[in-house]
């Protein structure tokens, strides 16, 4: 589980609105700051990963502009005591691969929630972003690369991008639209650094400029440095 960083929170007050009510009026359970009566903010949605739950990277937004809209979703599947998970993990010892009904299902569920959350927080699709940790991060990549049109930008935080995935990915027009954020700890033991490394060569080989971001000494987390590039990808994507 995402164990999040240490950071100083009080330079974003503001007059958001961040509640601790579980929200499930959208096909996905979620956490919520808004502005009151937002209209065309930018909409950044976080998906968690494996065993952890919606308040996991949560506190990302408090790094961010406290302006935007920031939703944080529950993935559908339980984890014993009180986790989720995206997909069960496929057994054996090969690359890093889930179970296809559980990628298909979550993958049509994230799909349904971005749309309707686009339209509840009266914004737009070029405003969207999708920011994931681990499984998280590799159904961004799932959702992001085959629907682009839903989304501005995706960004994969020690996630990989899946064989089946790899093998179905063509170059189209919305695919080159879509802005994208690698970052992967060197240290990771989870799901190592060469599935970020491999992601960035099948990205770039379909034409697409991610951004990439390696980081020393870092495991299966979240860091300081990482947020920080993550806000200035992101505030550079909506220009």
């Amino acid at each position: 589980m995402l164990k999040l960083f240490a950071l100083a929170l009080t330079l974003f007050a503001g007059s958001a609105h961040a509640d601790s009510e579980l929200h499930t009026d959208l096909p996905l359970a979620y956490l919520e700051q808004t502005q009151s009566e937002a209209r065309n903010q930018p909409l950044v949605i976080f998906l968690h990963g494996f065993g952890s739950n919606e308040e996991d990277l949560f506190g990302i937004k408090d790094a961010l502009p406290s302006t935007w809209t920031y939703l944080s979703a529950r993935a559908p599947l339980p984890v014993p005591p009180s986790g989720y998970r995206w997909f069960t993990k496929t057994p054996g010892d090969g690359d890093y691969d889930g179970e296809t009904a559980d990628l298909q299902r979550s993958a049509k569920l994230i799909e349904d929630f971005v749309g309707k959350a686009t339209a509840k927080y009266h914004t737009q699709s070029d405003r969207v972003f999708l920011v994931g940790f681990s499984q998280g991060a590799i159904m961004s990549y799932e959702v992001g690369l085959r629907q682009p049109k839903l989304l501005r930008g995706i960004a994969a935080l020690s996630g990989s991008v899946l064989p089946v995935l790899k093998a179905e990915l063509k170059p189209s027009a919305a695919l080159g639209q879509l802005a994208i954020f690698i970052g992967h700890g060197t240290l990771d033991q989870a799901l190592p650094y060469t599935s970020a490394t491999r992601a960035n060569e099948v990205l770039t080989g379909l034409g697409l400029k991610p951004e990439f971001h390696g980081y020393p000494g870092m495991p299966h987390t979240v860091s300081d440095a990482e947020v920080q590039d993550l806000k200035a990808w992101l505030e550079k994507s909506l220009k």
